[in-house]
This record gives C-alpha cells, sequence and structure tokens, in this order.
C-alpha cells in the first residue's frame, strides 16, 4: 500500500524541506513579535495582534494572492529582489517557503506568546536588578523558561507550512519537481482517475506528520512554567 513514486517522494521531501525552512525564516520574526506583544504595552497592540493572525481567518489563495502582487515579476518586492540581488521567488521553491512561512507565523507568534507570558516577570525583574541587561536578561532567564513553548510553537509552526496548500499554489503554482508539495501533489492524484489510492498514500503521510506534532506540541506545552507573575498576596 505504501509504495511511494520517484515523484510522491519528491513532493514528500519537497513539503520537508519547505517546513524547515519556513521555520527558520520565520524565527527570529517571530521571537521579536512575541515579546513584543507579551512583555510591551503600546496603543497599536490590538492592531498589530490582528495583522498576525490575519493569516488564519483569510482565505489562503487571498493571502497567495498577496503574495504573488507583492513578490511577483511585476510587483515590488519582487522587481527590487531581482534588480538588486537576481532572485526570483514566484514559481520557485523559495517562494512556496515564502507561503508557508506567512501563514505559519501566527501559529508560532501565538505559541511563543504563551511561553513568554507564562515566565514570572518577578524572576526577569529580579535578573535585572542583579545588574543583567535586556539581553542578558532575555537568554538567561525568558528563553530557558520559555523555551518549551517556543519549540511547541515552532513545531506547529512546520506542521502548519507541512500541510500549506491554497497560498502555496495560487503564490508558486503546481510544477513538479520544484513547487508541488505534498497537498499539491495529493489534490494533482485527485483530479486523475486512478488517483485516489496514491492520494490516500500521501494523506495517510500528512495526517501522520500533523499527529505527531500536535501530540509534541501538547507534551511541550505542559512542561511550561505555572507562574504567570501574579503578585502573591
Amino acid at each position: 500500500m505504501f509504495d511511494l513514486s520517484p515523484s510522491d517522494l519528491d513532493a514528500i521531501y519537497l513539503s520537508l524541506k519547505v517546513g524547515l525552512w519556513s521555520v527558520i525564516v520565520s524565527l527570529p520574526f517571530a521571537m521579536a513579535l512575541a515579546y513584543l506583544l507579551a512583555r510591551v504595552e503600546f496603543a497599536l497592540k490590538p492592531v498589530v495582534s490582528a495583522l498576525i493572525l490575519l493569516p488564519l481567518v483569510l482565505p489562503p489563495v487571498v493571502t497567495g494572492f498577496l503574495l504573488l502582487l507583492a513578490f511577483g515579476k511585476n510587483g515590488p518586492a519582487g522587481q527590487f529582489l531581482d534588480h538588486w540581488f537576481g532572485i526570483t521567488i514566484a514559481f520557485k521553491w523559495t517562494g512556496a517557503v515564502v507561503a508557508a512561512a506567512v501563514m505559519g507565523l501566527p501559529l508560532m507568534v501565538m505559541g511563543m506568546r504563551i511561553s513568554i507570558e507564562s515566565v514570572d516577570h518577578r524572576l526577569e525583574m529580579a535578573a535585572r536588578t542583579l545588574g543583567a541587561g535586556p539581553w542578558r536578561t532575555f537568554f538567561s532567564v525568558t528563553l530557558p523558561l520559555s523555551f518549551p513553548g517556543i519549540l511547541a510553537g515552532s513545531i506547529l509552526s512546520f506542521a502548519r507550512s507541512f500541510g500549506e496548500f491554497g497560498a502555496t499554489i495560487t503564490f508558486v503554482s503546481n510544477i513538479p519537481g520544484e513547487t508541488r508539495t505534498l497537498p499539491i501533489a495529493i489534490y494533482s492524484l485527485l483530479q486523475t482517475p486512478s488517483g485516489d489510492s496514491g492520494a490516500l498514500k500521501l494523506s495517510l503521510i500528512a495526517i501522520a506528520v500533523a499527529l505527531v506534532a500536535i501530540i509534541a506540541a501538547e507534551v511541550l506545552n505542559r512542561r511550561l512554567p505555572k507562574s504567570t507573575g501574579r503578585d502573591d498576596a
């Protein structure tokens, strides 16, 4: 049942590569945004939070279309990258990484924000009182204590990126060996008269990856500190 064709293996490999690189690309931005939302109060905080979560509620095809407008051949970002660096993103596997990173970023930020908020703020203040600067406090106190949640958010983002379809096919199309990820391969198989069995095999693989990611994230979230920074009476 699980005899996979070379094209199936290519799609699985590409999805794994896209998922991994999307997490790598998103990680520094997600960390900065999560810390900002968890520890800084500012007037536009609800707006920033809403913009981060927007890809979760927008139809993925809309996100893909907006990426195409921005990074396409005639888009402002696309023209800039092509003119100055000779980089083309649209209709390339790197474009699939961008699409997956955008779609996975909200889950990563939400997980990281919750994990940072779970760290007792008094521990950070104690470190600052003892002479640690903001960066040292973050790397010696905040990051170690919130690391399980940060890792959980990264795993969920990877799973979301691994299963991304709508924004990816809109932005980078369905090019075998270049942009045909696992979900797009499943869609392609469903368009053929004898593709049901192949689509089922790939669907079971996608389900297995999603289940492992969810279970891993749940286990890691249980390791978060229970303190939420409440003041003792």
